[in-house]
């Protein structure tokens, strides 16, 4: 038996890497951007229940990467958020 070369084993490797690549970016969903969806053009500490919904059920801002917020958007809802909570109109935690 003849040895294969190092370059033949290495794209015979590469192979099933590509297949998984490729099948991955079939399968990544489009972001949607929920407060273009909404159609709000700025966001207000007092809309508490738009507010309401970048929060999870135990209080916590849900991460950009569940909202699919823009790095800018998500940065302002945050701040709404805790600007809300200052001002008790949403609760520090979420229900006991």
């Amino acid at each position: 038996m003849a040895k294969r070369s190092k370059i033949v084993k290495n794209e015979q490797r590469r192979k099933p890497v590509e297949r998984y690549a490729e099948r991955r970016t079939e399968l990544k969903k489009p972001r949607r951007n929920q407060l273009k969806a909404l159609g709000v053009t700025e966001v207000d500490y007092k809309d508490v229940h738009l507010l309401r919904t970048f929060i999870s059920e135990r209080g916590k801002i849900r991460s950009r990467r569940i909202t699919g917020l823009t790095p800018q958007q998500q940065r302002q809802v945050a701040a709404a958020i805790k600007n809300a909570r200052e001002m008790a109109l949403l609760p520090v935690v979420g229900p006991a």
